[in-house]
């Protein structure tokens, strides 16, 4: 088992307080602190206590740290990547490809020898991205497309006449017809219909209308923020959910998604392949999105927990990772899995013990156990622990 030393990345969306309260420094901070990385992903790995990187340290040692089943399935690369993201502000909508989308997009651009570094490179590499965030508080974020019927009336009501070839679009072609309706329309058509929808939206608000009153609002504040983006009228049709802490929500392949504040515990297979639709400066590449993108409405569920080994365990359906709640007391608990483990501590102190050593994390400590290792826990303490979840 090892401690971890763990990068933190700074970002204009993070929040100035709570990843330093978690990591014990100075609050507020002087700059925003958005996401804690722990894993091993070649942009930001770990360091374990003896001083080497996690990423080499598995690679030179791949079948003894995650185990034959994960070199088999996955290779000699820890699949899954965890991290604390706490938002002051919204981040960008986004979206996911599949493992096969991944694979021809990161082709196609090396082929066209596109720099992995470059601003406008859309596949970093060839893996797929699902994730779950696990919120820590109460969370809010836009994720998947609303039912269509309910979306039709959520505009129209806006009765914005800017907004009627998106309502036509929409009513005539479905999602399909009208989200690349809207990425395409010129800069100039953008101020115009995103003014006019904030306006309207604001108007609703002030007028304390309950239907759609948080789907209004922040249609309104994200105008605000992205003048002209026409993320701000996607944002009207998608579904805007608001997590307690404890709650969770997993994002597949395809889904079109937004954090809009708070903080949870994330993790997602290690891949930085991120499509972006709106809410942001940064490249869009419609073409390559519209081909990733799940046009299916409906709502999307909030996960609860089911009692599992060690805790309380968020059933996801893919093979990458596995995410468990491990509320500890005085008493020694097993944690032992077949897979790697990252085990974060979030609260309180827990000794993790072995048969051949003991390992102290504190608040905001983390540590790497390897595939396989009889390893208990005592705190009391709350521990997040992520591995693989191969059947």
């Amino acid at each position: 088992m090892w401690q971890l030393q763990n990068a933190v990345r700074h970002y204009p969306w993070g929040s100035h307080t709570v990843i330093p309260e978690l990591l014990g420094l100075p609050s507020p901070a002087d700059e925003p602190h958005a996401e804690l990385w722990m894993g091993a992903h070649p942009d930001e790995p770990s360091v374990r206590s003896d001083g080497v990187p996690l990423d080499k340290a598995i690679a030179a040692e791949p079948e003894l740290l995650l185990g034959r089943e994960v070199v088999g399935r996955f290779g000699a690369r820890l699949p899954f990547l965890m991290k604390v993201l706490a938002a002051d502000q919204p981040l960008s909508l986004q979206a996911h490809p599949t493992n096969e989308q991944a694979a021809a997009g990161f082709a196609a651009e090396e082929a066209a020898g596109v720099p992995r570094d470059s601003p406008t490179r859309t596949f970093k590499d060839r893996s797929h991205k699902p994730e779950i965030l696990l919120a820590l508080t109460p969370f809010e974020a836009l994720c998947g497309f609303r039912p269509v019927e309910e979306s039709l009336h959520c505009l129209a009501k806006l009765q914005v006449p800017e907004l009627k070839p998106t309502i036509a679009a929409l009513a005539r072609g479905g999602l399909r017809a009208a989200i690349p309706q809207l990425i395409a329309l010129s800069p100039e058509t953008r101020d115009v219909l995103v003014s006019a929808v904030a306006e309207a939206a604001s108007g609703f608000v002030a007028a304390h209308d309950p239907e759609f009153i948080n789907t209004y609002r922040w249609a309104a504040s994200l105008a605000e923020t992205y003048p002209g983006d026409p993320g701000v009228v996607i944002s009207l049709m998608c579904n805007h959910l608001k997590l307690e802490p404890g709650e969770a929500v997993f994002m597949p392949a395809g889904n079109l998604h937004a954090y809009l504040s708070g903080a949870g515990v994330e993790v997602m297979a290690s891949s930085d392949n991120v499509l972006r639709g709106g809410l942001t400066g940064k490249h869009v590449d419609l073409a390559a999105l519209i081909e990733v993108l799940d046009f299916t409405d409906g709502r999307v569920p909030v996960l609860h927990p089911v009692l599992g080994p060690g805790g309380l365990r968020y059933p996801v359906p893919v093979e990458d990772f596995d995410l468990t709640r491990c509320q500890l007391d005085d008493q020694a608990g097993t944690l032992t899995t077949r897979g790697p483990q990252l085990l974060l501590c979030t609260e309180g102190t827990a000794v993790l013990s072995s048969a051949e050593e003991s390992l102290t994390l504190r608040k905001g400590e983390s540590a790497f156990v390897p595939a396989g290792t009889p390893v208990s826990a005592r705190g009391p303490a709350v521990l997040y622990r992520s591995t693989t979840n191969i059947s």
